[in-house]
């Protein structure tokens, strides 16, 4: 194989990690469609977008920046950056509240990187299909391949099997879950980022969780 292909392949391997394998429906799909391009050309990336009904109707958008971090002053430039945007293409027929936030220490994981990035911790999975006789796993993530991560369960129940693979493209839904360890980790790595000790192209392929739980509001008007 030549450099230039080798080059090609490697920057392939990366895209493949950096894909949302978890993505949205209806309204939020299209929202996603709007929002993800312009996130990338300002150098954060979607996690997840959610219509609620809280507070009437809020668009939640979650988000990072490629090296993982997020701050309050990120979110508000998100916020200011994404408005006229949605203003324009006006995905949503109502008037609604738009949120800006990090995906937090108990983050949802939506790229193979992150489950990559967050081995060794313990993680609630919802398939779309039974698998195993059950469509709920939680467990430590005990090994990440191309097509599919590996829970040890951390409270066995009976008849379950302690150790499942679950392929990706059945995963509908993941999330870690708050433990000492996570916190620990989690600030730590946060820690590092923020000082340099974990270069930024390394985190791009990999995929971050930030302990910064900030939040911006806006309404959207007519």
């Amino acid at each position: 194989m030549t450099d230039g292909a080798e080059t090609e392949h490697e920057t392939a391997s990366a895209k493949g990690l950096e894909q949302r394998i978890i993505t949205e429906t209806g309204v939020d799909a299209r929202v996603a469609g709007i929002i993800e391009p312009v996130l990338e050309s300002i150098g954060f990336r979607l996690v997840r977008v959610r219509l609620s009904g809280l507070n009437g109707l809020t668009l939640q958008i979650m988000t990072e920046r490629n090296d993982g971090t997020m701050t309050v002053e990120d979110c508000e430039l998100v916020s200011r950056t994404l408005s006229p945007v949605l203003d324009v293409e006006d995905p949503i027929d109502r008037h609604y509240h738009l949120e800006v936030s990090s995906p937090g220490i108990d983050r949802p994981l939506v790229r193979k990187s992150d489950f990559v990035t967050w081995t060794g911790h313990v993680v609630k999975i919802d398939t779309s299909a039974v698998l195993e006789g059950r469509k709920k796993f939680r467990g430590r993530i005990a090994e990440v391949s191309a097509d599919a991560v590996t829970v040890e369960s951390d409270q066995a129940s009976y008849g379950d099997k302690p150790v499942v693979e679950v392929p990706f493209e059945m995963i509908a839904d993941a999330r870690l879950v708050l433990t000492d360890d996570l916190i620990r980790d989690a600030l730590r790595r946060d820690k590092d980022l923020r000082e340099g000790r974990i270069p930024e192209e390394t985190d791009a392929a990999a995929g971050e969780a930030n302990a910064s739980a900030a939040e911006q509001e806006q309404t959207k008007q007519d």
